[in-house]
């Protein structure tokens, strides 16, 4: 497969889109220690966290509508200097030394909702520079900047905090973003206007699309199952760590090794060419039955902290494997909306898994939830074999 990187469009869009990622894994750790400085509670975060969370999930399919019928680089570029000015606000308001919790999550939302608006957006940008027989590669490069970046954010953030404070943790990311606008502006993008109708007319053809193609839909509802399960062990996980593995040293070396199995996964993409990628990428994705049912038991913490990293590989894999699926599979012109149900219907089960498990876990223990999410991901993820169009989805034949 020749490099992407080769194209000098795809070359900015990486490098604005990188950079962008570096930031953006610098801002939890940020924060979380400002609002707990601030504040004393851990609830101020999960107000703020929540706020970002409600508008992006509601507005994703109206930045799906806006991305198809705009040009994705437009799009891309607003974004980013909406998110930069939220970022920047942000940062002066705790580099101030008085903090008002109300602004923070409401620049949070207003970040989060153009977030809603960038993410439909990335797929026509990876197709509108690159022909179709690069976007694999491309795809893993993207994920594999994202895992390096999440590999090195939290010390990047740690010494930003140690060094002046969790505000500059923020004012580097409204960098990030001001860079990554200036560089996607260069960026000549093509655009197929789909023809001119109604905001519900578009809504109905992008989820018709999704309809159409059983492959699809069948994988998102899996996609979403593995969200679910994911996010309980998020939130089970610390708590099982601290108790029964050794402390907080295990669940940060349980994080540390899913991002090196999210890279590992990233880079095995870039050098495999599957004939039936949707089925390999989605029996990829049972691999984190094994981190669920292991912490259920739980087994030793060095057998956990494995095994996360390898079910995290199985998402590393799927990653760049699907979206090169999707984006040469789907009509340009309706690329934006699909991507954007694909992200909906993988992300809203989200919500529900940090909801459900502290209360299964209080009703039952964590091994309890924690084992009935290994059974659910791994049945979920072999059953996509049973569809049709998944197993008859070839690089040579999209049904």
């Amino acid at each position: 497969m020749a490099s992407p990187l080769r194209h000098s469009a795809f070359r900015r869009l990486f490098l604005g889109r990188t950079l962008s990622l570096v930031g953006d894994a610098v801002v939890p750790a940020a924060l979380a220690l400002a609002l707990l400085r601030a504040t004393g509670s851990a609830s101020a975060l999960g107000i703020v966290l929540a706020c970002a969370m409600v508008p992006r999930l509601v507005l994703l399919p109206v930045g799906g509508v806006m991305a198809d019928r705009f040009n994705a680089r437009s799009v891309a570029v607003c974004t980013d200097l909406v998110r930069c000015a939220m970022q920047l606000f942000t940062g002066f308001q705790l580099l101030s030394g008085h903090p008002h919790i109300a602004f923070i999550a409401a620049a949070e939302m207003l970040g989060a909702a153009a977030s809603a608006f960038a993410m439909p957006a990335m797929s026509p940008l990876v197709s509108g520079t690159l022909p179709a027989e690069t976007r694999q590669r491309a795809n893993s490069l993207l994920g594999t900047a994202n895992s390096l970046a999440k590999l090195g954010g939290p010390a990047v953030a740690g010494m930003l905090i140690w060094a002046a404070g969790p505000g500059w943790a923020f004012v580097l990311d409204a960098a990030t973003f001001a860079a990554s606008a200036a560089l996607l502006a260069s960026v000549r993008v093509p655009h197929v206007k789909p023809p001119k109708r109604s905001f519900r007319a578009d809504l109905v053809e992008g989820w018709a699309e999704v309809r159409s193609r059983d492959w699809y839909w069948s994988s998102l509802i899996v996609h979403g199952l593995w969200c679910f399960t994911a996010s309980v062990f998020l939130v089970l996980g610390p708590a099982v760590a601290i108790h029964s593995l050794g402390g907080e040293e295990t669940w940060v070396a349980v994080l540390q090794s899913g991002s090196v199995g999210l890279l590992l996964g990233s880079l095995a993409a870039s050098r495999t060419r599957l004939r039936r990628p949707v089925l390999a990428g989605d029996l990829a994705l049972t691999l984190y039955a094994l981190p669920l049912g292991l912490l259920a038991v739980p087994a030793p913490a060095p057998v956990v902290i494995a095994a996360y990293g390898v079910g995290m590989a199985g998402l590393g894999f799927l990653g760049p494997v699907w979206e090169t699926a999707v984006q040469n599979s789907v009509p340009e012109h309706t690329l934006a909306r699909v991507t954007s149900y694909d992200w909906l219907m993988s992300l809203g089960p989200t919500p529900l898994g940090y909801a459900l498990a502290p209360v299964a876990a209080d009703l039952w223990g964590p091994s309890v939830p924690l084992a009935a999410c290994a059974v659910l991901v791994a049945v979920a993820c072999l059953a996509t074999a049973a569809m049709p169009g998944v197993r008859g989805f070839t690089v040579n034949r999209a049904p």
